[in-house]
């Protein structure tokens, strides 16, 4: 089955929907974006500005990680991405709800933010692209534009991003809770672990995020699931006042 991949490089649920195809054994080709202009591609091809989506052999399209890996669930039952146990299917499918809604918008703020105050650390982040290499000298001159875009998009302020530092640490404790409780964590891996991981991994490329994570579970869950990740925004890029 041929299945188109459509990222962009870094995305935290674009690579939940990678691990989730492999996890399954499912073939498919990547086609990387350029953001910000991903979003305007996207509007035309698929109808949604938003990354990742896929497009099978029969020419449907999907969007968005919680909607493709329900697709990749019916097109190949094993290994599951959802427990057979109602109860425990229940419990997955709240927390990949809560990861897609509140824990992803939470990174894409804070990401951009931080980038917004440390653009020298913007050409870390394509390490490992596929895209044609731009000397880090022209990322860092595109990177006011870029970040201006991407705020605009993700709805980054102040205000917004102040308030996601007060309550990381109670969502840190929610994923910590999950781990000891086993919705997330075991065996075989399910949708919720690669929603909320991917998310948490990309926080931890923000120096100033680390300190939060430190010895918790949800820090080893991200690592354990997504040891590599490209990337870093080095301590400063938020201010220490904010995370008291």
């Amino acid at each position: 089955m041929a299945i188109k991949l459509y990222i962009v490089h870094g995305s935290h649920p674009c690579a939940a929907v990678a691990r989730a195809l492999e996890l399954k054994g499912l073939q498919y080709d990547v086609v990387e974006l350029p953001p910000p202009l991903h979003a305007a591609i996207q509007r035309v091809r698929f109808g949604s500005r938003t990354v990742p989506s896929i497009r099978l052999e029969s020419g449907e399209k999907l969007s968005g990680s919680r909607a493709i890996m329900e697709r990749l669930e019916a097109l190949a039952p094993e290994p599951p991405l959802y427990p057979t146990d109602a109860a425990a299917r229940t419990a997955v499918r709240r927390a990949d709800e809560w990861g897609d809604q509140v824990w992803q918008p939470t990174a894409r703020r804070l990401i951009w933010w931080a980038l917004t105050q440390a653009p020298d650390a913007m050409p870390s982040y394509q390490a490992g692209s596929r895209l044609p290499r731009v000397p880090p000298a022209a990322v860092r001159a595109m990177a006011p534009a870029v970040t201006r875009i991407e705020r605009g998009l993700n709805g980054v302020d102040e205000g917004a991003v102040r308030a996601d530092l007060r309550t990381l640490p109670r969502h840190l404790d929610r994923i910590d809770g999950w781990i000891e409780g086993g919705i997330l964590g075991g065996e075989p891996v399910n949708a919720a672990d690669l929603q909320i991981a991917s998310t948490s991994r990309l926080m931890l490329t923000i120096a100033d995020l680390r300190p939060l994570f430190a010895g918790r579970s949800a820090e080893a869950h991200a690592r354990a699931l997504f040891g590599e990740w490209a990337g870093s925004t080095p301590p400063g890029a938020i201010s220490p006042a904010w995370l008291v």
